[in-house]
């Protein structure tokens, strides 16, 4: 390697890059773990650099940690969530499962940049990557704590926002549409008339209950494992540690973080991540839904339902000319695909508990990662790109309206349903409205169908 170091372990030597503030654990997972291209998320790394932060801080207040090595330490941490040293972080999800040494990266760059930081202070002390940084702490505690902040803040800050933007485009078009008049359909058949506005608040209410179900299973991920440190014992830990800690994170966030009442469950079981999935799985399963809805009705503009017109952002073929594709809604169901994907990988996983640990930690929470962040991204871009400039071809969905048999309900209360299917079906054999039927089977009058039959009535 050129431009190396040398950095020692319990194990020995190793050659570092110069230029990376990573240690001898690091480098060794690197050469270990040369397995496909899916990295730590870069959130989990943040949410580490929060806790060695808290850590830091409770320790000093624990006076267990000297003030200048706080001082150092949280200095060092507030650069990492900066995104200062986003490329000291490389190592691959599939690694050992408890995630310790992505918690070893974490403290090695920080016990390093500090080292550094002292130097240039002209001290010479040092910080050490498991005494100081990982001091009261074990990766069996420190790494299902990141998991559950990681997965809080993203849920809080990005997800949530995003389903926000799109209700109100979805609330703004039901109030616009609510007036038009269409065809509705069941078993992908025609049925009875509603408005437009009405099947739309069918998707807006959709991600309001999503919204609700979201942050009802998130609350789950409040309660943290830090403190539990090896097997749930808090061995070499302040008893008071997990509870300062929970406080000190939650002053550093703004949430109301508490530390688990049962460390041994903390450790071994995914459970609350498990549940915070199945509603992210639940709000893939309603785009899924609305993204569908919105490609059928588009669908056309001729041969199909046409009663949507959806924005042409780019070209649909490379041999058809002036073709428009709903490709937002493609995007966004092959989102819900993976997230169900990730769902039935996450529940796996997370059966895997044995004794006091559960070593299926990072592909857990690399796949919660990946659901939110596709998630957040494929709203947003569904909501600007799509939603926001579909409009309606108010011409095709009168002549659906109008060419409908199940008008035909309206005259059930007053000739029967039996005589009220012999119309429909006469209308449907000689290809005639359901007026003309009507009249000829001689069970209603033109007066009578114009007065009972009116879709205005039917909504």
């Amino acid at each position: 390697m050129e431009n190396s170091r040398i950095e020692k372990d319990t194990l020995g030597e190793v050659k570092v890059p110069a230029d990376k503030f990573w240690g001898a654990q690091t480098q060794r997972s690197l050469n270990n773990f040369n397995i496909g291209n899916e990295k730590m998320p870069i959130e989990v790394v943040h949410a580490l650099a929060l806790i060695k932060k808290a850590a830091a801080i409770v320790n000093h207040q624990l006076g267990k940690l000297a003030e200048s090595k706080m001082t150092a330490i949280v200095s060092v941490c507030d650069e990492i969530l900066s995104g200062k040293y986003n490329g000291h972080f490389p190592l691959a999800v599939w690694q050992t499962g408890s995630g310790t040494q992505t918690n070893m990266n974490v403290n090695e760059v920080i016990a390093n940049r500090a080292n550094e930081w002292f130097i240039g202070q002209g001290s010479k002390e040092k910080v050490h990557p498991n005494d100081d940084v990982n001091m009261s702490q074990s990766s069996n505690d420190t790494f299902p704590t990141a998991m559950h902040i990681a997965a809080y803040l993203k849920v809080t800050e990005n997800l949530m926002p995003a389903i926000g933007e799109l209700k109100a485009t979805l609330l703004k078009k039901e109030k616009a549409f609510m007036h038009v008049i269409k065809i509705g359909r069941t078993h992908l058949q025609d049925a009875t008339p509603l408005t437009f506005g009405q099947e739309i608040s069918g998707w807006r209410f959709m991600l309001e209950k999503e919204e609700k179900m979201i942050a009802d299973s998130s609350h789950y991920l409040l309660n943290l494992a830090i403190g539990g440190t090896a097997v749930g014992t808090g061995i070499n830990a302040h008893r008071e540690f997990g509870e300062k800690m929970a406080e000190q994170l939650s002053a550093l966030t703004g949430f109301p973080f508490k530390t688990s009442t049962n460390k041994f469950h903390a450790l071994t079981s995914h459970d609350e991540i498990v549940f915070a999935h199945g509603a992210l799985k639940a709000l893939a399963a309603d785009l899924m839904k609305i993204a569908n809805d919105v490609r059928w009705l588009a669908s056309g503009p001729r041969s199909g339902i046409g009663e949507l017109i959806i924005p042409a952002n780019e070209p649909g073929s490379s041999i058809m000319p002036g073709k428009v594709n709903p490709t937002q809604s493609e995007a966004l169901t092959m989102v819900a695909c993976q997230v169900f994907g990730n769902d039935a990988t996450i529940g796996f996983a997370a059966s895997q508990g044995n004794f006091e640990l559960n070593v299926f930690k990072p592909v857990i929470i690399y796949n919660f990662i990946q659901s939110l962040s596709l998630l957040t991204d494929s709203i947003r871009s569904f909501n600007e790109k799509c939603a926001i400039g579909i409009e309606i071809n108010e011409k095709v969905v009168k002549q659906h309206v109008e060419r409908s048999l199940m008008l035909v309900t309206a005259l059930n209360p007053y000739i029967g349903y039996e005589k009220a299917a012999e119309i429909a079906k006469l209308a449907y054999k000689e290809n005639s409205t359901l007026k003309e039927a009507a009249v000829k089977t001689g069970y209603v009058s033109p007066k009578q169908f114009d007065e009972w039959v009116k879709p205005e009535n039917m909504i």
